[in-house]
């Protein structure tokens, strides 16, 4: 009987230590798991998504993001910064106060990117963001699936 009901404790304990782990830790572990593509980019209402299709993204766990052009002749990456924020560290880890920040210094066509993405969703293979400016109201969206 101690032994059903140990097995049973240990299997309710590993089962809440899952759900423990905050969307925060979730999504970082997700994003930095592999190379991403933009499946999809709308900027204020235009689908650009055509323009950045030769691009592969890889965010490294420092912080670092890489992306490489599939059509350059140049083989040095295009190199930014990334990571996930709780804009509200009072609260439970809610999705809606993340922010996906990703920053690119150069001035590139990657600089589109670069701001404080609000995540919409997320799974195994895509991340989905939304962006509002504050000065016009336009309204970016950009998804990130894993190849």
């Amino acid at each position: 009987m101690k032994t059903i009901f140990l097995s049973v404790s240990l299997l309710v304990m590993i089962t809440s230590c899952s759900k423990w782990q905050s969307n925060q830790k979730q999504i970082t572990k997700i994003t930095t798991d592999g190379t991403w593509i933009v499946s999809s980019y709308i900027d204020d209402g235009d689908d650009e998504t055509i323009d950045y299709t030769t691009y592969r993204f890889v965010f490294l766990a420092d912080g670092t993001l890489n992306a490489t052009d599939l059509l350059s002749s140049n083989s040095n990456p295009y190199v930014g910064s990334w990571s996930i924020t709780d804009s509200n560290s009072s609260d439970e880890d809610n999705l809606d106060d993340l922010d996906f920040n990703i920053n690119f210094n150069q001035n590139n066509v990657l600089d589109e990117f670069s701001d404080d993405w609000d995540i919409i969703s997320y799974t195994e293979t895509q991340i989905k963001l939304v962006d509002v400016s504050g000065g016009g109201g336009d309204t970016d969206y950009l998804t990130l699936t894993k190849q």
